[in-house]
């Protein structure tokens, strides 16, 4: 596969100093057809519980030397550059979005540098597993499929699946899904997974979410199955669409990529991500990027919780 040129940003590890987003997001990387993923099946505790680590080192105990980084003391992030509000370069040139602050607060407990470089949802996976980078940002569903490629942290975010159609669209509901729709998604995706092997619909699938948006507005596609925050994000207020249904999916929760032969790295991101559960950095993050989530219950839904079985989310 050829690579196209990357521009790195380089950032010191930071204060949390963050926009506010106007929107909310999802997302994922390569997601092998054949095998049906229930995207909109819910929770599933067994399953959660299957992958959650039931602690953590405690931070000051991570050996920043045995890493495995490609430059030492530095965190290099594969994530996406057209996905706000989770993954997505800012007007300054920033890369920036939910995700990515988070994973500078947690950079910045470990006291790592971290960069940032813009890749195609596609590809992120497989340059996770050939570490062109030490890990991938980009709201990826953990699904049994991708553990198959890479390792996953502990759980930083849900999401939801969306139906986005035009205002006037005929069909309003994931029921209403059937055979001879142009049914819009992102090539790779979970999305594209639950179409094609839950639908058994053959959908219109694109490189990207302004492509497929952007489609959708033309009338070139009849929906666009999407991660609720992307769609939330693309969707504003007298452009003639409109997100008709969302479905809550916390089955496979969201998280970071990183190689399957590095557990020294997984294990510290795992450790700085309890860090700033505990400190209350998760939840002041989410209640900043999702205005939708302001409370630990809208946070937290149906007993899922970020991080490892033993951290406690700070009440609000």
């Amino acid at each position: 596969m050829k690579i196209k040129a990357m521009k790195w940003l380089t950032t010191a590890p930071v204060a949390l100093a963050l926009a506010v987003s106007l929107a909310a997001c999802g997302g994922g990387s390569s997601q092998p057809s054949g095998t049906p993923t229930d995207a909109l099946k819910g929770s599933d505790q067994q399953t959660l519980d299957k992958y959650t680590t039931a602690n953590v080192t405690p931070i000051d105990k991570i050996d920043k030397s045995k890493l495995g980084l490609a430059t030492e003391g530095t965190l290099r992030v594969g994530t996406l550059s057209d996905a706000p509000p989770n993954i997505f370069v800012d007007a300054s040139g920033k890369f920036t979005g939910y995700d990515n602050e988070l994973l500078r607060a947690m950079a910045d407990k470990l006291g790592l540098k971290i960069e940032f470089a813009s890749t195609k949802f596609q590809a992120l996976l497989s340059q996770v597993k050939n570490k062109q980078f030490d890990v991938g940002s980009s709201s990826i569903s953990t699904t049994d499929a991708r553990r198959e490629t890479v390792a996953f942290t502990n759980g930083y975010d849900f999401g939801y699946m969306a139906l986005v159609t035009k205002e006037n669209a005929r069909v309003q509901t994931f029921a209403e899904l059937k055979s001879g729709l142009r049914i819009g998604v992102v090539s790779g995706s979970v999305q594209e997974d639950y179409v094609k092997n839950t639908l058994n619909i053959e959908p219109v699938s694109f490189p990207d979410y302004n492509t497929v948006f952007a489609s959708l507005k033309s009338g070139q596609v009849d929906a666009w199955v999407a991660p609720s925050q992307q769609a939330t994000g693309q969707v504003k207020p007298g452009d003639g669409t409109k997100i008709a249904e969302k479905k809550l999916n916390t089955q496979n929760f969201t998280a970071y990529a990183v190689a399957k032969d590095n557990p020294a790295l997984l294990e510290a991101l795992n450790s700085a991500l309890d860090a700033i559960v505990a400190d209350g950095t998760w939840s002041k993050l989410t209640a900043q990027w999702y205005t939708d989530r302001p409370t630990a219950a809208e946070q937290t839904p149906e007993g899922w919780k970020p991080g490892s079985k033993a951290v406690k989310v700070p009440a609000n």
